[in-house]
């Protein structure tokens, strides 16, 4: 009956550990025989295969905190913000941030100067055709001189020269507004150009704080003065110079990006500058050649 009821709790994966001995406690004014063989079928029983265990029967073992992942899922984890990277890119982020705060600025300032306003608007156009073709110079002059288009700036500049010397040429009047179309041209490319500038030193000082960064780090690896691993060290020094390289190619990509674009937009401006201008020089030879159409009969008169 003992050996029955062994088995019995053992098929039921009973929680309760060493079932027979406690039969056997409780069985205690039993026959001498009887606990014998409870004994007996308790040995047999030890020598069959044991049953597979269960989840339950299983001793739990506590894991090490490091592979515990809700551990490891819980522990604080080291950010990278933008101001750590500014911080470990070392000194070279100083001249590139100040870079990076002029470039934002002459983006700015080039989106709202850089338009056909500018350089010519429909109603002085309108303007300049309406008095040129009356021979009123020195209205086209007052006006043009209230204006900030470049195309004012050459009229102002031609007209100017064209009533103080009267008897000048008109190839001298030409070459007059050419000159100052050319110079009005040349400043709206010089403007672009500090884009350029920029793109082409942010790179070269990113790499100068890359090289002073590995520089730092062989110069400690090589005094021996520091306990810090020297693995640690060259990690250290390496980050600060790829963080300076990577600021210094971030910045250097966006100049020459923008650089790009506006001068795509200067050289569309220049163009329609040569066009205004070819335009107030043809109305300004139409009426300089009917002026001078009758000084040249009286003087054919003569002879």
């Amino acid at each position: 009956m003992l050996g029955a009821a062994t088995l019995h709790g053992q098929a039921t994966a009973s929680p309760e550990p060493n079932p027979p001995v406690l039969l056997a406690q409780a069985a205690a004014p039993a026959k001498k025989d009887t606990a014998v063989t409870a004994i007996n079928d308790r040995g047999a029983k030890d020598a069959a295969p044991a049953p597979a265990a269960t989840p339950d029967d299983m001793m739990r073992i506590p894991a090490a905190s490091g592979a515990n992942p809700a551990a490891n899922a819980n522990a604080p984890v080291n950010a990278v913000t933008l101001w750590k990277l500014i911080q470990d890119g070392g000194w070279a982020m100083v001249p590139l941030g100040f870079l990076s705060v002029v470039t934002v600025m002459l983006v700015l300032v080039y989106l709202f100067t850089l338009r056909r306003s500018e350089i010519l608007t429909p109603h002085y156009m309108n303007t300049a055709d309406v008095l040129l073709k009356k021979r009123d110079y020195l209205g086209l002059l007052a006006i043009s001189n209230r204006h900030g288009e470049a195309v004012a700036r050459v009229v102002v500049r031609t007209l100017d020269f064209a009533t103080k010397n009267p008897t000048a040429s008109f190839e001298v009047i030409r070459e007059i507004a050419e000159t100052e179309a050319g110079s009005q041209a040349a400043s709206l490319q010089h403007r672009t150009v500090y884009l350029a500038d920029i793109g082409m030193l942010s790179p070269m000082i990113g790499l100068l704080g890359t090289v002073m960064g590995i520089i730092r780090s062989f110069g400690l690896l090589g005094s021996g003065q520091t306990a810090t691993s020297r693995d640690l060290l060259l990690a250290n020094g390496v980050s600060e110079a790829l963080v300076a390289t990577a600021s210094g190619l971030v910045l250097g990509i966006s100049a020459m990006f923008f650089y790009s674009l506006f001068r795509n937009r200067v050289q569309s401006l220049i163009s329609d500058l040569e066009i205004a201008s070819a335009h107030i020089l043809g109305l300004i030879a139409l009426n300089y050649n009917k002026k001078r159409e009758p000084s040249r009969v009286a003087v054919d008169d003569e002879f």
